[in-house]
C-alpha cells in the first residue's frame, strides 16, 4: 500500500474476519463471500453474503456494506476507509463502490481465480471499474481464501 496512514493497518487480521464472514455465509446456505469495512484500523462494518437466503441478487457483502457506508458515512469519511473482501468484488459490487468512494479495496481471492471454482470469468476486473477512485490491492491471504472455494465445491 501507498498511503502511510494503512501502512500500519492489521491487514491480515481484518482479512481472517472477511474469510469468517465467508464462511458463516457457506454455512447459512449462501455462496462463500464475506467482507469488512475498516475505518483508523477497526472494523466498523460487516457483511456476509446474503444473495440465497434473502432471495435478492443485491446481497453481495460488498454491495451491501456500500450502501451501509453511503447512508451513515459522508463522502471525505468514506475515502478514509478500506474494505477487505474475500473474494475481489464483481462489478455489480464495483459499480456500488463507485459511488462510496473508498480510499481501498482489499481482497483474498482475484476475479481473474473465481472462475476456476465457478466456471464463469468476469468480463471486466474491479480495478478497471474503480480507476481513479479507489485503490484494489490483493491477493492477501490467497491461500486461505482459495481453500474456501475449493471447500466449497461450486
Amino acid at each position: 500500500m501507498s498511503d502511510p496512514r494503512f501502512d500500519a493497518f492489521a491487514h491480515e487480521t481484518h482479512m481472517k474476519e472477511a474469510l469468517t464472514l465467508a464462511r458463516e455465509a457457506v454455512a447459512r446456505g449462501d455462496e462463500p463471500f464475506g467482507s469488512v469495512l475498516v475505518r483508523d484500523d477497526t472494523v466498523i462494518m460487516s457483511e456476509s453474503n446474503h444473495e440465497i437466503t434473502e432471495s435478492d441478487i443485491r446481497r453481495h457483502p460488498e454491495l451491501h456494506l456500500a450502501y451501509r457506508a453511503c447512508q451513515a458515512y459522508d463522502p471525505d469519511e468514506r475515502a478514509e476507509m478500506i474494505m477487505y473482501t474475500s473474494t475481489e468484488p464483481c462489478p455489480m459490487c464495483a459499480g456500488g463502490m463507485v459511488t462510496a468512494g473508498f480510499g481501498y479495496a482489499v481482497y483474498s481471492v482475484g476475479g481473474d481465480e473465481i472462475a476456476e471454482f465457478t466456471g464463469s470469468e468476469s468480463p471486466i476486473r474491479s480495478a478497471d471499474v474503480l480507476d481513479g477512485i479507489t485503490e484494489v490491492i490483493g491477493p492477501i491471504l490467497n491461500d486461505q481464501g482459495r481453500q474456501i472455494h475449493q471447500e466449497y465445491e461450486w
